[in-house]
């Protein structure tokens, strides 16, 4: 990301909705709306040309879907990120383009100052995901065995294991420091070598590689 503002794309096949995220965010200088997409290749096609930090995905457009978008945009060289827009009903939606690369989830009739607190924390290189959506969304996703066996656990210290393994349980990096009485400095570093070690995207992906290792256990 520049030091400048982010740079946003709005993919979103209902023109009020964009057009809400693009006057709210006129009046926040540290955001700016490079592009406007109504459907998931227009999307593409933008991030191909622009560049932008952030594109703002709906899940559901004609032709082209988001999902499909979402892993075009984060197989190519491009360093854009993707905050996907959902509800509460489209968990299938959202299990896809979490494998797909994005690096949040938020709901659509969450306030818009949350939305544009969301586009900056993904810009940042975070990831994340809706209050409320994050525990059981993880737990439905692992709540989905995987066909094929768990990948086995290599290159990664018991210590960096351990904080995979609360990071794919949804917990955040304040609390993973108390469960094991370390600071949120030495979490943070944790977290770091683990995206470096696993190659993961962002911490989104830890939570799947978490799940794919069978760190996590199946609730319930």
């Amino acid at each position: 990301m520049t030091a400048g503002p982010v740079r946003v794309v709005l993919a979103d096949d209902q023109p009020l909705v964009r057009s809400g995220l693009r006057l709210v965010m006129a009046d926040h200088p540290d955001l700016e709306v490079v592009g406007e997409a109504a459907t998931g290749a227009e999307a593409v096609q933008l991030v191909r040309s622009i560049g932008p930090d952030v594109v703002v995905m709906d899940i559901r457009m004609p032709g082209m879907d988001g999902i499909e978008a979402t892993r075009l945009i984060t197989a190519g060289p491009a360093a854009t990120r993707v905050l996907v827009l959902t509800t509460f009903d489209e968990d299938d939606y959202v299990y896809g383009a979490l494998r797909a690369g994005a690096s949040g989830f938020v709901v659509k009739d969450m306030a818009l100052n949350d939305i544009l607190a969301a586009i900056r924390v993904v810009a940042a290189g975070d990831a994340l995901i809706a209050p409320g959506v994050t525990r059981r969304l993880i737990a439905d996703f692992v709540g989905h065995p995987p066909r094929r066996s768990p990948r086995p656990v290599v290159g990664i210290t018991e210590r960096e294991r351990e904080v995979l393994t609360l990071i794919g349980r949804g917990r955040t990096n304040t609390e993973i420091a108390e469960d094991l009485f370390i600071t949120v400095a030495t979490t943070k570093s944790h977290v770091s070598r683990l995206l470096t070690k696993l190659g993961a995207r962002d911490r989104v992906q830890l939570v799947i590689t978490a799940y794919e290792m069978g760190l996590v256990t199946l609730p319930g």
